[in-house]
């Protein structure tokens, strides 16, 4: 069995603190060597079998150095492959255990069935679609594997803020499903969504903690090389809380987010709290790192920036706060009623 520290220490040695956003090629292949792809996959499947810890702990390390490498779409994907019970689904699952990839969307669908069974729209959140095989997305008669270059199946980037990511719409234009290709029907669907969400907002959150601990980190080193009024700004009694109060939201939603990940009960919306927390952490701690930073902080050559734009995106992948905020509300006025 893999310890968690071994996983961690390889991560580190394979992405060095402060090396942001590495080659996504070059990252892809490394992290498909050292069967990262294969983490959760169970052991009768040819993976590794592990469980959420070593999946939360690697993606901790990718949000510390900004990973360009599409790692959590992959493996969601390669997740709901081997939750399916598609016809080819030993082919498949070799194909993207091998390193393959075919990215699980992160945003939400807008797609319609027609009379004839093809299916049109948009299918919003895909990660780095130009190097993916294949596609996982809900359609309208359940989740589905769609091959890139299938009849009626397009793609076109998004631009975005976050340069460390490459984000796409996945067009589907009168595309006939393969029923060789279909994971689950519309009544299994729930299920494995379900079972998806709960994966996407466990690395979400840790990839946005490991990323928040960096900004952190780089943010105490610069406070204590920047020198006011002949001493350094470490030493300044205000800048020293501002800096605990940072580290406070991480260690707070870093308790959440391990307390889920042993929590084999929590529900969706308990996940997504997790994530949401991180998520909103992340983005209190670059906006602090910034004003630290002072008047470098707000030019393009210092990589703070970087990390602000990645918690801007964060934060609306699988659902806002707002929308999450809303849901934990509504439940807990039903438990009233």
């Amino acid at each position: 069995m893999i310890e968690l520290n071994e996983l961690t220490d390889a991560a580190q040695k394979a992405f060095p603190a402060g090396t942001l956003s590495p080659s996504r090629e070059k990252s892809w292949h490394l992290a498909a060597e050292l069967g990262w792809l294969m983490v959760r996959l169970p052991e009768e499947d040819g993976g590794l079998g592990l469980g959420r810890e070593a999946s939360t702990a690697i993606h901790h390390e990718m949000g510390r150095v900004l990973s360009t490498a599409p790692l959590i779409p992959a493996q969601l994907g390669l997740g709901a492959v081997a939750a399916s019970s598609m016809a080819r689904r030993s082919e498949w699952l070799e194909r993207l255990a091998g390193g393959e990839y075919a990215p699980l969307h992160l945003l939400a669908a807008n797609l319609r069935a027609s009379s004839g069974g093809t299916v049109s729209g948009t299918v919003y959140g895909v990660f780095d679609a130009d190097m993916a095989a294949a596609f996982i997305a809900r359609l309208p008669g359940g989740y589905a594997l769609i091959p890139s270059g299938a009849p009626g199946v397009s793609f076109h980037e998004r631009p975005i803020w976050d340069r460390s990511r490459r984000l796409f719409d996945l067009v589907l234009d009168g595309y006939a499903p393969d029923s060789e290709l279909k994971l689950v029907g519309t009544e299994a669907a729930p299920a494995l969504h379900d079972l998806l969400a709960a994966e996407a907002h466990l690395a979400l959150a840790a990839d946005c903690l490991g990323a928040a601990s960096a900004a952190l980190d780089m943010t105490i080193e610069y406070m204590k090389m920047r020198r006011q009024f002949g001493r350094p700004i470490a030493m300044f009694q205000a800048l020293k809380h501002r800096a605990a109060d940072m580290k406070s939201r991480i260690v707070l939603a870093e308790a959440l987010l391990w307390e889920r990940v042993h929590n084999l009960d929590a529900s969706n919306i308990q996940m997504a709290a997790a994530k949401t927390l991180s998520a909103e952490a992340f983005a209190a701690v670059t906006e602090e790192a910034i004003q630290l930073h002072g008047g470098i902080g707000l030019t393009e050559e210092h990589p703070i920036h970087r990390f602000m734009k990645r918690a801007m995106l964060n934060l609306q992948l699988c659902g806002s706060p707002d929308h999450w905020n809303e849901k934990a509300g509504r439940e807990a006025l039903a438990m009233l009623r």
